[in-house]
């Protein structure tokens, strides 16, 4: 069938079996759908909104036209899995003695777990039809939110990620991207209205205007993507999060219909928020140990450690100071740095 538009009922099949999958309904795009991504991507880049992540700038040819990664690929599939548990993740913000972990984290990693169902259902669409696939799960230079939207899934919200009538917020997104010529869906319009609660409540004011975020000001990116010190200013700002940031998803009034996660692997490991203290005390080999599988581990124990410490500081809790002062001499620099912030700002409550 490749090179030749694939019969109607090949969709539908295509549709039936994700959903066995436990994926919802997925939808279609042409790879050369999102022809406006190319030049915005280049004015992020170019206005350095794209901080450390210099791997934007690196494979931005790619990044920018899906068509230049496959020229092979006809259609991409676009899926979405929901991953929410249920429960409210601002809650913990009222904790300053606990840590808050964004809901996507708490369990294992979403990459092993949506890559391995992408390829079974490849694997399924190329027993039933042919043709030739590929599979990409946000590791690779490909927009899917931009393709999300084009494929029909959802759209991009002012906070820039991706929103749906059906999941809310609380979804990954996974690709494939097929040889096979598959009728493309239509495309998704924004529903925000003049909705401005994601772009009100961010701490760090990281959207400069709707549907732009400078990523150097995102909680997220501060507490994953970054290396090294975080800027003295906005270290207060980080509150008691220590990995990535939920708030601007969190208030979104289209999480009412937000799908809760199928899969039991995205359960939250902790049956409660950890304790700053107790994290505090992880050297590498501990730290690896509880977050082995997690999406956590990436960041490495002294990057971790560092963003605990900015926690302790912003707790105003004179008992974390034993935790603080216990990592003065640590090994890693940003750390020891992190140590001596948090003392200071402890003495200030």
């Amino acid at each position: 069938m490749t090179g030749q538009p694939a019969p109607p009922a090949l969709k539908q099949d295509i549709i039936d079996q994700a959903l066995a999958e436990g994926f919802a309904t997925p939808g279609f795009c042409r790879p050369d759908a999102i022809p406006e991504a190319a030049a915005r991507l280049a004015d992020y880049v170019a206005a350095d909104r794209h901080g450390q992540m210099g791997w934007m700038a690196e494979r931005m040819h790619w990044r920018g036209d899906p068509a230049a990664l496959w020229p092979a690929a006809k259609t991409v599939i676009m899926l979405a899995e929901p991953y929410g548990q249920g429960a409210d993740p601002l809650a913990v913000l009222g904790q300053p003695d606990r840590a808050a972990i964004s809901v996507y984290a708490g369990g294992k990693d979403y990459h092993d777990i949506v890559k391995k169902r992408l390829k079974r259902l490849g694997r399924w669409l190329i027993d039933q039809a042919g043709g030739e696939i590929k599979v990409f799960v946000d590791t690779a230079p490909v927009m899917e939110k931009p393709l999300a939207q084009a494929a029909g899934l959802g759209w991009q919200g002012k906070h820039t990620n991706l929103l749906s009538r059906q999941l809310g917020s609380w979804f990954f997104l996974g690709a494939i991207f097929t040889t096979l010529d598959l009728e493309p869906d239509t495309p998704e319009v924004s529903h925000c209205g003049s909705c401005t609660a994601c772009l009100d409540v961010c701490p760090t004011g990281a959207f400069p205007a709707p549907y732009q975020l400078d990523a150097r000001r995102c909680i997220s990116y501060l507490t994953i993507e970054h290396k090294g010190p975080v800027a003295e200013d906005l270290r207060p700002l980080l509150g008691n999060r220590i990995y990535g940031c939920d708030d601007c998803l969190a208030v979104c009034p289209w999480n009412k219909f937000a799908g809760i996660a199928q899969e039991s692997g995205y359960a939250n490991r902790f049956a409660e928020p950890p304790r700053l203290a107790d994290l505090a005390r992880l050297d590498d080999a501990a730290f690896r140990t509880l977050f082995a599988g997690s999406p956590v581990k990436r960041i490495g124990r002294d990057r971790f450690i560092r963003n605990v410490l900015y926690a302790i500081g912003n707790s105003a809790d004179p008992g974390l100071r034993p935790s603080a002062a216990a990592l003065l001499s640590d090994p890693d620099p940003t750390v020891a740095d992190a140590a001596r912030w948090a003392l200071a700002h402890l003495a200030l409550a």
